[in-house]
């Protein structure tokens, strides 16, 4: 940059010794202004640091994790009910389509992040439990022992060999009262094995590398402060071949279906909130928060950035929900 400083300078001078002293002057004010002033908004960003969002709000980032603490704090309680209320009771065939796309084997291990009150976790323990059932079922069938108290024992006998919680749900949220009332609710299902509770940050996950087959994230990804360092965290976790799977709200494709679910959701879920809840403000940041999450391409590209392959997504109830999936090889 110097050189041509220096050619411009001697035009000027060429032409009017003056006007070059003038020009030269004001051209080192200039870059000496310059330099001062991008040393300054350096050390401003450094001392007011960065933002994000909070539904429709500006926070400061440090700040977010902390109001999203006390938002599910605030709602843990009436969590359960509300989930049934705010989707007509749809959030429950949602998570059961995530199972029937995850089609877990016995033997899986499963890490369920901001799981909540273990909707997933519960599911997937189900689930497994009803594929080591038909196997065996079906190992018994084709058994040829011609006595059929003999293959009765046989399926009794293997039933008590394999234990049917082989498989492994672990439950990691930072919310403790989410967690106290997902352990809750388990018991009450007569679940009290094969889970596990964990206070953790999706952000930076309490767990070694390459520890699980499938990685689930229902409805949580959305309240994550830096989005890319959760799935870089799901990438870790994973085993080679494992897989990532999201549940969570995203953009409406049909026009019409859009303008009815925007009123429902902002007319209608805060007030819900109210009456059910006792608290407006936290299911309004909910609505908000979904408004402000990536549509189905871009967080598709998200997850493919962080490293997993094969990234696919399905729309579910016309994109009001969409499910993605990818696989760490």
């Amino acid at each position: 940059m110097a050189a041509p400083i220096r050619l411009f300078a001697r035009r000027v001078f060429r032409d009017s010794p003056l006007n070059s002293c003038v020009n030269v002057a004001s051209l080192r004010t200039r870059l000496s202004c310059s330099v001062v002033v991008s040393v300054f908004r350096c050390f401003s960003d450094g001392a007011g640091g960065k933002s994000t969002h909070f539904g429709f709000e500006t926070v400061p980032e440090a700040e977010k994790a902390q109001r999203v603490y006390k938002v599910f704090e605030s709602v843990a309680q009436k969590y359960d009910v509300m989930n049934d209320a705010m989707s007509l009771g749809v959030h429950r065939l949602w998570k059961d389509m995530l199972l029937h796309v995850m089609h877990p084997q016995p033997g899986a291990k499963l890490l369920d992040v901001a799981g909540g009150t273990g909707d997933i976790s519960v599911r997937f323990l189900n689930y497994v439990r009803s594929q080591q059932d038909r196997q065996q079922r079906r190992a018994a069938l084709a058994n040829q022992t011609p006595s059929w108290q003999e293959i009765s024992e046989n399926y009794a006998s293997e039933a008590g060999t394999q234990d049917p919680q082989e498989s492994r749900a672990v439950v990691c949220d930072i919310n403790k009262e989410m967690l106290k009332m997902g352990k809750q609710k388990a018991e009450s299902l007569g679940i009290t094995t094969g889970l596990s509770w964990v206070v953790g940050d999706a952000e930076e996950l309490p767990f070694d590398d390459d520890l699980f087959d499938v990685y689930t994230i229902a409805f949580g990804i959305r309240n994550v402060t830096h989005i890319d360092q959760a799935l870089q965290e799901a990438l870790r976790v994973l085993k080679p071949g494992g897989r990532f799977m999201c549940l969570e709200f995203s953009k409406v494709t049909n026009p019409v279906l859009s303008r009815l679910y925007d009123a429902y959701s902002f007319q209608l879920i805060p007030v819900l909130g109210e009456v059910i809840a006792g608290d407006w403000k936290s299911y309004q940041y909910l609505v908000e928060s979904i408004r402000k999450f990536p549509d189905q391409e871009t967080f598709k590209g998200m997850i493919e950035d962080a490293g997993f392959y094969n990234v696919q997504y399905y729309n579910l109830t016309g994109g009001v929900v969409a499910l993605h999936s990818g696989f760490k090889l």
